[in-house]
């Protein structure tokens, strides 16, 4: 059985420099209950989230702060 992410959310972190900042922000998102993969471009700080659900704003910056990283205004 495949599951489809029914939802994409794509934010701006500040201060990721590395792939150590990606996997800390990448294993906080993923452990939000719906998160399906999340996909980091460091160059840009650009993170694209897909879940099976809709993500609150609130969610989001709680996993991206307890990774030690900020959203981006």
């Amino acid at each position: 059985m495949t599951v489809q992410a029914a939802h994409r959310t794509t934010v701006t972190v500040t201060g990721m420099t590395c792939q150590h900042c990606a996997r800390s922000v990448t294993e906080e998102l993923s452990a939000v209950s719906g998160v399906l993969s999340v996909d980091i471009t460091l160059s840009s700080g650009s993170v694209t989230i897909s879940s099976d659900r809709e993500l609150s704003g609130t969610e989001i910056a709680g996993a991206v702060t307890e990774a030690g990283y900020a959203l981006a205004d």
